[in-house]
């Protein structure tokens, strides 16, 4: 390598060791939105379709394979983060409450209602997420952008007006799903600096930190002896998908963290929606759970309309995220 090529590397820009930004954001948000997707279709299966009986013991499994894939990809130097001291867990709070709370009220809200009303009702996430946003995080977002926003709720609103399954119990679960994803969404957009914890690094010991918890829930409620007791543990199908859905549930959480990484907590959202709303054309075709309506078919396309606009908005630059750059990465030569 000639002197001029060596003093042409040492010049290079860290953030050319990453993606571009609109590649990243991109492609981070598609990765999200198709591990979204594939989660609910799987877990619809297994609690409902099987009548698999134990959400917090599913939500263990998933805990489980984050750490074991984690932990065996730092051993084999695949990926980075910090060794466990005494300051990780404030450094970490309170996103281990808000991650198992994420978990339960999220698998348990999806046994209680249809799939489409289930996935419209998820949309009330992104108001919480743009108001923790603007209080913990300092963001200031385009009129265009909370216009796109409030456009998604309308449609909300619409489509759950004419709701003809109404489950009071189900409605409760999905909202305290709904705050407990916009905090653990802002929070996480906060705590993953580089130079702290690093995005694999808050993924491990959020895990790490809540399964034992989790799983005294589980034995405190019973959650655990009926996963015990359950009867379709012989059969091959219910496994495959039950450790699809241990799988899928860590690469959901690594794909979240990646679209908050690469764009905002919101954007994660508003794609969450998009995908939500997908699921619900599909639930109309197949699944046999939907109710037609008039009112719920236009609300679900205004969702639709206020998402792709969201969309727009975004990758056209109007709302101006900062790019952070992927600083676990780089390489060494590189930082210094």
């Amino acid at each position: 390598m000639t002197a001029g090529g060596q003093a042409e590397g040492a010049d290079r820009d860290p953030a050319s060791a990453r993606l571009p930004s609109r590649v990243a954001k991109l492609l981070s948000a598609l990765f999200y939105g198709t591990c979204s997707f594939l989660i609910v279709l799987v877990n619809k299966a297994l609690l409902t379709t099987y009548r698999f009986p134990s959400p917090i013991f599913l939500g263990i499994g998933q805990m489980a394979a984050t750490i074991m894939i984690l932990y065996v990809s730092k051993l084999n130097k695949i990926i980075h983060f910090p060794d466990f001291d005494k300051k990780i867990p404030v450094k970490l709070f309170p996103l281990p409450l808000l991650y198992v709370g994420n978990h339960i009220s999220g698998l348990s809200s999806t046994s209680k209602l249809s799939l489409p009303m289930f996935t419209v009702l998820r949309k009330f996430t992104i108001p919480l997420t743009l108001l923790l946003e603007t209080i913990i995080l300092g963001k200031q977002y385009s009129l265009n952008i909370i216009v796109s926003v409030f456009t998604i709720i309308l449609g909300a609103f619409v489509a759950a007006g004419s709701d003809l399954a109404f489950n009071l119990e189900g409605y409760i679960f999905v909202f305290l799903n709904d705050v407990f994803t916009a905090a653990n969404g802002v929070y996480t957009k906060q705590k993953m600096d580089p130079k702290e914890l690093g995005k694999y690094g808050v993924l491990f010991y959020n895990a790490c930190f809540m399964i034992i918890p989790t799983l005294i829930i589980s034995v405190a409620t019973g959650d655990l002896q009926q996963a015990a007791e359950f009867n379709e543990w012989k059969n091959v199908l219910f496994i495959i998908q039950f450790l699809l859905s241990c799988f899928l549930g860590f690469l959901l959480m690594y794909s979240t963290v990646l679209c908050s990484y690469y764009n905002s907590a919101l954007t994660t959202a508003v794609v969450g929606a998009i995908k939500n709303v997908s699921i619900a054309y599909i639930g109309m075709l197949v699944g046999g759970d939907y109710i037609f309506s008039v009112l719920n078919f236009v609300g679900l396309n205004i969702c639709m309309a206020g998402g792709l606009r969201y969309s727009f908005l975004t990758l056209s630059g109007q709302s101006n995220p900062k790019q952070p750059v992927d600083e676990e990465n780089i390489p060494l030569d590189l930082k210094s």
